[in-house]
């Protein structure tokens, strides 16, 4: 079963336009690394969001296929079908893009925290770290929640 639309198929002839480039899915997965948060869990909850509902570049059933296949192997699963959408709309390319921009927010902000922590400060009052671990917690919630 192919992971992308086929206009033969008519579930999925109305789907709009994937992206083409390499650039365009840096920019889609850069937004999707600024604004999800939450583990792997939470993460296919948002790519699901963003790619079979809103901008409807896969079918549900494409979509599930690329989860149950990133799923079974071994890793983070988030990050396997994000690089896997890079490669099927842009090649290598592609796949490279969707990792950098997903990945480069989190990591821009825990090295910025890591050197924070070197430097001896208090990068956060407990109060405000408390809050951060409920937040999580309500967003990984509503991410199963809705991929259920």
């Amino acid at each position: 079963m192919p992971l992308h639309s086929t206009p033969s198929d008519p579930s999925t002839s109305e789907r709009a336009q994937a992206p083409a480039s390499a650039w365009q899915v840096f920019a889609v997965f850069l937004r999707l690394g600024l604004t999800s948060f939450g583990g792997p869990v939470a993460h296919l909850g948002y790519f699901r969001d963003e790619f079979v509902q809103r901008r409807q570049w896969l079918t549900e059933r494409s979509y599930a296929d690329l989860v149950a296949l990133c799923q079974f192997l071994p890793g983070p699963a988030s990050s396997q079908v994000g690089m896997a959408l890079g490669l099927m709309w842009a090649g290598m390319p592609g796949a490279l893009a969707a990792w950098l921009g997903f990945t480069l927010p989190s990591a821009l902000v825990l090295a910025l925290f890591g050197l924070g922590l070197a430097g001896g400060h208090a990068v956060l009052p407990a109060g405000a770290l408390h809050g951060l671990k409920v937040v999580a917690v309500a967003v990984v919630a509503q991410a199963v929640w809705g991929h259920g």
